[in-house]
């Protein structure tokens, strides 16, 4: 079997890593893929948003498979183009898509079909928004439309930053296109976590719990980013819980998917606030979280080409999924400067020792590979071998353990992170801090 792998991320690397575990594949290509995939799969020089390009290799190559991590491509409804021409491909059609490229299209499907979400208001014009914020105050959270990679969602705590939020967002077009609309709602109190689930169109089968780490730095501090660190299972989600969320948020989702015409085949991603009045869904997205996929690829042990097979042809209803009783934890490795600018193509060393660590994976994101040319700052005898690991990216790696117990996991996790080494590195020093206090 030939799968053929869309993304460049630390989520794509986890989910090559983890097809290639499957007896089912003789072939993995990784469009356009990282230094990291390069090991388990041939990497192609096509862009994820050039539909053309990829059908059209897809076709040549005979691909019994497509696998769509990012946004991107499924919202411009690479899926829809690939069941044209006849080829499987996981995830989302254009129509479903929408439900994480649009957040104003994903509050009133929400609203619309009584899936419990923060109030909020919704605008196209700044000077209804503005006046929107002199009514409601703050904190109060402003979100940009359509797609901003992660970045187009701003948290304020005074009135005075939510009118430089929507100025920013409408005004400045910091996020093109994507701001030509703004969702205002209240900022909800809790702690969030991150329910993904695959849905067929009729079933919906909830993947094992995590939880994401969306700012910069510590304490959840400074900017919203794509991601700088996961952990799961996420305790916050006890059984109990994940029932509530499962009546009042999968399930209403499938119905209403299904009741607006669209048959939704692929990920739900629901980002969930535990607030004191029940779960609320902060936002959805159409596809794995990135880092989040990255722990739960390290636990999940049913073949995942199965399980993507079974989505695509609507056979989820038969498929049970089996977990590593384990926690898993993902510390990501960014870029000084992220998530605003930061510099490329710094070597990256340490790597070779890592695997002397047992379940320890580093799973790679803004990487590239480089035999030559690397700048003469950086030449050292660490950095003269054959094959150089060079930076490439905001979220470099994912640094991701196995361990009995969340401690130890995160203890693992950290341990592989002192090995590694690249010019101004940044990481956060409080991932999964949030789950010890469940331990008792």
């Amino acid at each position: 079997m030939r799968i053929l792998i869309i993304g460049s991320g630390g989520r794509e690397h986890a989910l090559v890593w983890k097809i290639s575990q499957s007896k089912k594949v003789k072939k993995i290509y990784c469009a356009p893929g990282n230094a990291g995939t390069s090991e388990l799969a041939e990497n192609i020089n096509l862009k994820v948003d050039d539909l053309p390009g990829l059908l059209k290799f897809a076709k040549e190559k005979k691909i019994d498979l497509t696998v769509v991590g990012p946004e991107i491509p499924l919202v411009l409804g690479i899926v829809d183009e690939f069941e044209k021409a006849g080829l499987k491909i996981f995830g989302p059609c254009k129509a479903g898509a929408k439900i994480e490229g649009s957040k104003v299209f994903s509050k009133e499907f929400m609203v619309k079909y009584g899936i419990p979400t923060a109030q909020a208001g919704i605008f196209s014009k700044i000077d209804d928004a503005l006046a929107y914020l002199d009514e409601v105050g703050a904190p109060i959270v402003v979100k940009a439309d359509g797609l901003a990679a992660g970045k187009g969602v701003i948290v304020c705590s005074t009135k005075n930053e939510a009118v430089e939020a929507v100025n920013l967002i409408m005004k400045d077009k910091a996020f093109g296109a994507a701001g030509s609309k703004v969702v205002i709602e209240e900022c909800l109190v809790g702690e969030e976590a991150s329910i993904i689930a695959i849905c067929d169109g009729e079933t919906i089968l909830p993947l094992a719990s995590s939880q994401d780490h969306k700012r910069v730095f510590d304490k959840d501090k400074g900017p919203n980013t794509g991601g700088l660190g996961a952990y799961s299972p996420a305790p916050v989600v006890t059984d109990s819980l994940m029932e509530q969320i499962d009546k009042t948020v999968l399930q209403p989702f499938v119905s209403g998917m299904k009741q607006e015409g669209i048959n939704y085949k692929g990920v739900v991603y629901a980002g969930v606030m535990v607030t004191k009045q029940g779960p609320k869904v902060l936002e959805f997205n159409a596809r794995f979280g990135d880092p989040e996929t990255q722990p739960i690829m390290m636990r999940l042990k049913s073949d995942l080409v199965d399980l993507l097979f079974s989505t695509i042809d609507s056979r989820l209803s038969t498929f049970s999924l089996s977990w590593d009783d384990r926690a898993a934890v993902c510390i990501v490795l960014a870029a000084g400067g992220y998530p605003d600018k930061y510099e490329k193509g710094l070597p990256i060393t340490g790597l070779d020792k890592v695997p002397q660590l047992d379940n320890v994976m580093v799973f790679h994101a803004g990487t590239r590979l480089n035999n030559k040319n690397v700048e003469a700052t950086f030449r050292s005898p660490e950095t003269e071998s054959r094959k150089i690991v060079l930076t490439n990216g905001g979220r470099v790696l994912g640094v991701t353990a196995l361990g009995d117990g969340i401690k130890l996991a995160i203890k693992k996790a950290y341990q592989a992170v002192e090995l590694i080494k690249f010019k101004d590195m940044h990481f956060r020093k409080d991932i999964g801090k949030k789950a010890l206090k469940y331990l008792k």
